[in-house]
């Protein structure tokens, strides 16, 4: 049975769905940027996440909203490490979002398990951190476009253009040391597609997942939602995240990550049991 595992965890695939509870450390995300700038305020929410009944904490110290203004890795530190240092000897796996490799290296080193790169490429960099580390490794594919402006996909096919970053990735990291158990891919919903490429990305998961990796798709509260449900307020878009994950279940996906957990991982209960 394939696995997605590094140190200190291993997840077996296939079973059922596992839920990545999200924690912004910023001030300007786009659903709950400045509600958790605080240590005690984010180690709470964290707690919470946890007993919610995620499977993994997602922890982010910059935002990746359309927009959003870049920090520096020092900056982004400054956020992540006085949680990561609160979250010692958490019950679950802690992931670090970041593109930064020397943001990775410290975040693992103050007990984080897993890199969720949003970067959209496999640098050498980050091979090397994750590697050294034994960490899990989570590659997102971007298109090199935000969701202003789409990227263009040379087949013209997003779906066909994914797989092939999924396939090319899986060979570079070989290359590179890293073991496949050990990485976890991301279409990157809203992440240089447009609406209609979000849209086919959900509804043919089961098309670009590579069947010894785990795949995650996140679609919470995003822009996607908005635009096919009409709710423009971000928190009011529980319902149509919902229904975006369980057709990413239905196609095989094997990690939501998501805000609103308990909701979540409910949902995704019902639709393992309807599917798996």
């Amino acid at each position: 049975m394939a696995t997605f595992e590094g140190r200190h965890f291993s997840f077996a695939l296939g079973r059922r769905t596992l839920v990545m509870g999200i924690l912004n450390l910023t001030p300007d995300s786009f659903s709950d940027g400045g509600l958790y700038t605080d240590v005690p305020a984010a180690l709470a929410r964290a707690r919470q996440i946890a007993a919610e009944g995620a499977d993994i904490l997602d922890v982010g110290g910059e935002s990746t909203r359309p927009g959003h203004v870049p920090v520096s890795p020092e900056e982004e530190l400054a956020r992540l490490l006085p949680v990561l240092e609160g979250l010692a000897g958490f019950p679950i796996p802690v992931s670090v979002d970041t593109y930064h490799p020397e943001v990775a290296r410290a975040a693992l080193a103050a007990g984080a398990a897993i890199v969720n790169d949003v970067g959209g490429t496999l640098s050498p960099e980050m091979a090397a951190v994750v590697r050294e580390a034994g960490a899990g490794w989570i590659v997102m594919h971007t298109g090199g476009g935000d969701a202003s402006h789409p990227a263009e996909y040379p087949e013209g096919d997003v779906v066909t253009a994914v797989r092939h970053f999924f396939e090319e990735s899986l060979a570079k990291a070989a290359a590179r040391g890293i073991q496949a158990s050990s990485l976890c891919f991301d279409p990157g919903i809203g992440f240089g597609k447009s609406h209609e490429e979000n849209l086919r990305l959900l509804r043919e998961v089961a098309a670009y997942r590579l069947p010894e990796n785990a795949l995650l798709v996140g679609a919470s509260r995003k822009r996607v939602v908005g635009i096919a449900s009409g709710e423009t307020d971000p928190k009011k878009r529980l319902a149509g995240t919902l229904a975006a994950h369980t057709a990413a279940i239905a196609g095989g996906a094997d990690i939501l990550r998501v805000h609103d957990v308990a909701a979540s991982v409910q949902a995704a209960r019902m639709a393992d049991a309807i599917y798996r």
